[in-house]
């Protein structure tokens, strides 16, 4: 069986060679290129100020990580979540070079590859699309994925929403849903304590007879479970 995790990061800036560090972690689970409702999902403390920059395009404040856990207190979870599995993520040498500098920061000689095959999303664009924009905004157009709601970014709502453009891109929505034509969402196998009206409790949705109703039915399911519908600036 096919296991895939399409990963997303949010950081405190550009560049961890400048020190800037992971403040965000968000995983959503594949098996055979179908979505399982599994996730893995923290917020941590990265014991520094976050860019004015980085804070525009997340709306993640040093205030709200205060409490939240040090890197070195979740790795080991992290990695039993992910080892073994296939990553999918886009523009994977930004994720992958902050991963692997808080590995180095724990006296770790593995990177992330060790644990991981990883395949980026950008580069699978860039050749189906040369010439063309293919950030996660202009992916969504272009294989209609609604992503209305994405007025911040967020590791995990960016996580799902990149769910469906890989398989959207990778070979349709014909496996989106299970085969009795029914998303079930399970109980995440790892998250921790979220903020409320962020991410929403998981719960069972059934889809209807038709392709599109369905579709659309799994797309507010996400919007749903992200908060986004009713979390603002």
């Amino acid at each position: 069986m096919l296991r895939q995790l399409i990963l997303d990061t949010e950081t405190t800036g550009i560049g961890p060679e400048l020190g800037h560090r992971i403040i965000e972690i968000g995983c959503v689970e594949l098996l055979d290129r179908k979505l399982t409702g599994n996730h893995y999902h923290v917020y941590l403390n990265p014991e520094r100020d976050i860019d004015a920059g980085a804070f525009k395009v997340h709306g993640i404040g040093s205030a709200f990580l205060q409490d939240k856990p040090l890197f070195k207190e979740i790795v080991q979870d992290f990695l039993q979540f992910i080892e073994g599995a296939e990553l999918i993520i886009h523009n994977a040498p930004f994720d992958v070079g902050f991963l692997n500098a808080e590995f180095e920061r724990l006296k770790w000689s593995k990177k992330l590859h060790d644990y991981c095959p990883v395949v980026d999303t950008l580069v699978l664009a860039r050749e189906k699309h040369p010439g063309q924009r293919n950030s996660l905004d202009a992916l969504c157009k272009r294989y209609d994925v609604n992503n209305a709601n994405r007025q911040l970014h967020g590791a995990l709502l960016d996580a799902e929403i990149l769910a469906l453009v890989y398989l959207a891109m990778t070979g349709g929505q014909a496996r989106l849903f299970t085969d009795d034509d029914q998303v079930v969402i399970n109980k995440p196998k790892k998250s921790s304590v979220t903020p409320p009206n962020i991410i929403r409790p998981t719960k069972v949705i059934f889809a209807s007879e038709e392709e599109m109703r369905s579709h659309e039915a799994f797309i507010h399911y996400l919007i749903k479970k992200s908060g986004m519908d009713h979390w603002s600036v």
